[in-house]
């Protein structure tokens, strides 16, 4: 597997971000209250319908 990723600057307008464990970063607006957390990304990829 590939080493950590390129991580960009944090862009003026970004209010959060998402780090992963390999240390790459993710910038983007964040909404709902604000402060800090530790949590679990999940994703499901299946297709309904």
């Amino acid at each position: 597997m590939a080493s950590a990723a390129f991580t960009p600057a944090q862009p003026k307008d970004a209010t959060g971000v998402l780090v992963l464990a390999d240390g790459s970063t993710i910038w983007g607006r964040g909404f709902g209250a604000t402060g800090s957390a530790v949590g679990e990304v999940c994703f499901n990829t299946a297709m309904t319908g």
